[in-house]
């Protein structure tokens, strides 16, 4: 037995990116922040504040709503699955992403210094 899931619970770093593919299907991507905060460990040692970017993918409905609600600064709950693609660039060298295809998701707070109040989204978005 195996198991492919994450869990992240952050802000979003920039507004999605959203494309339509094969049969007018959405697919939207953005990366998402995740920060650890800074701390003093019980002999005194201090430990920085550490933040990993994480890319999103979201397809279908849940591209839909992303597209609608999320903007950079939001902060989001996610559960996906991670995935890795490769592909080689013009010079023929590997490169590879790690991405995280959200199965579902909620909105959790709105960007800071959002104007009016926009129409509320659903609660969760799930595909």
């Amino acid at each position: 037995m195996s198991v492919n899931k994450v869990i992240l619970l952050g802000h979003v770093g920039k507004d999605p990116d959203v494309r339509y593919v094969a049969q007018n299907q959405p697919v939207a991507s953005f990366t998402l922040a995740t920060t650890e905060r800074a701390r003093t460990t019980a002999n005194g040692v201090q430990v920085p504040e550490r933040t990993e970017w994480h890319n999103i993918v979201m397809w279908g409905r849940n591209a839909e709503v992303a597209e609608k609600y999320v903007r950079k600064g939001t902060q989001l709950y996610i559960e996906g699955k991670l995935r890795t693609r490769v592909w080689e660039d013009r010079n023929q060298i590997k490169r590879y992403v790690t991405e995280v295809y959200v199965d579902n998701f909620e909105l959790l707070g709105r960007p800071r210094g959002a104007e009016s109040p926009a129409p509320a989204p659903p609660a969760a978005a799930q595909q």
